[in-house]
């Protein structure tokens, strides 16, 4: 048995940062339901090959429903999943659930023990609350995009939907901690996070710049924002990775490549010195390593400890034999493709699988499947069809 086959989620999410929450169930064995209104929308539907492909990794091991929300019958018919539910994950506006009146303290009436968890772009209150709030906005707002890039080149978006993505990590961390807490109180809570909470958050080291220094972080390209030489360097072939943060590193890196003379150069004597003399000693290394191909660089460096790699293009990556090893590439048997590939788990226990992963259902899949456990005959639920109720 999965470890969290125990539990039941509803899913009432869209798009990509609820889905990478409730992702972490469904790839741990809850019993997930997506709730979907009958009639599909564009936003979360596969339309050609890239988002057909995002489809499946992001709705896999998921049972599908269709359910009007706004029709009395089919109000009550999700009242009664709620009874039955441990955990919902909605990323509406925040108004939203308010006007279907499928908020929280709405239905913790139905259901005292329902942990019920919110991600919206900004926040359940306050002065942004109900504008609509997408990935690279909350980047644009949360400072990464003042961050990245070359200097002078004006802001750039990180190239993956880093506030999507991580908000829906910290919703999943929400959602664990409630149903951790719900063991010793008996009752569930409501849990919140937005992409704006969530990137501001990732900004880590560079905020605490400001926080505590008021030093406003600027654009670096490929170097460490303090830390020289961390960059990328070019090779006889291409380009590499090479991070030799510290004096003992930075004496490895100087004797691997040969330039034993940069460590008797007074202006890269120390931490801030190399930091502050960053273009010339960029260019005494990069002198050297675009004499030998990256593989060779990376042999040798490794084998004196010296942090490096290379850089690779998607495909090289899942080609790479650490990837491989990792089983970042999961397999599963779709109904008209036969097998494809999905993202693999970044998480691995001792005892404990995520095991052969389901493909993402269609519009409604589950209908006779989830409605037979409320007791609806074929019958019912072709009625309610015929109604617009599912």
């Amino acid at each position: 048995m999965k470890p969290l086959a125990r539990l039941t989620v509803l899913d009432l999410t869209r798009v990509r940062s609820g889905p990478a929450a409730v992702r972490q169930f469904a790839d741990w064995g809850a019993n997930v339901i997506k709730i979907e209104e009958p009639s599909a929308t564009d936003d979360d539907k596969p339309g050609g090959s890239a988002q057909f492909a995002d489809y499946q990794n992001t709705h896999r091991n998921k049972k599908s429903i269709s359910l009007n929300l706004k029709h009395p019958k089919g109000k009550a018919l999700f009242l009664e999943l709620v009874k039955q539910a441990d955990v919902i994950v909605e990323n509406y506006r925040p108004s939203v659930k308010f006007k279907l009146g499928i908020d929280y303290d709405s239905l913790r009436q139905v259901n005292p023990r329902l942990v019920y968890a919110s991600v919206s772009g900004f926040g359940q209150d306050g002065p942004y609350a109900d504008r609509p709030g997408l990935d690279q906005i909350a980047q644009g707002i949360g400072g990464i995009m003042s961050v990245t890039g070359e200097p002078g080149r004006g802001p750039m978006r990180a190239g993956i939907p880093v506030a999507d993505l991580t908000a829906g990590l910290f919703c999943a961390i929400g959602i664990f901690i409630a149903l951790l807490e719900r063991e010793q109180s008996g009752q569930g809570q409501w849990v919140q996070t937005s992409l704006l909470q969530s990137q501001v958050w990732m900004m880590d080291f560079q905020a605490m710049r400001w926080l505590m220094n008021k030093e406003v972080p600027g654009q670096s390209g490929n170097d460490h924002p303090t830390s020289s030489p961390t960059g990328v360097f070019p090779t006889a072939d291409g380009h590499m990775n090479i991070a030799a943060m510290g004096n003992g590193i930075f004496a490895r890196l100087c004797k691997v490549i040969g330039a034993e003379a940069l460590l008797q150069d007074e202006r890269y004597a120390t931490v801030p010195l190399r930091a502050r003399n960053r273009p010339a000693l960029n260019a005494a290394i990069a002198e050297r390593t675009r004499t030998r191909p990256t593989q060779e660089w990376v042999d040798l460096m490794n084998r004196e400890g010296v942090p490096c790699g290379p850089i690779l293009s998607m495909d090289k990556t899942f080609e790479n034999e650490q990837v491989r090893h990792l089983d970042m590439a999961a397999s599963l048997r779709h109904p008209k493709l036969g097998d494809i590939r999905v993202m693999g788990q970044a998480i691995r226990f001792s005892r404990s699988d995520p095991g052969e992963y389901a493909h993402a259902p269609s519009h409604g899949e589950h209908n006779a499947t989830v409605y037979g456990t409320l007791g609806l005959s074929a019958g019912d639920i072709d009625a309610l069809k015929e109604e617009g109720v599912i």
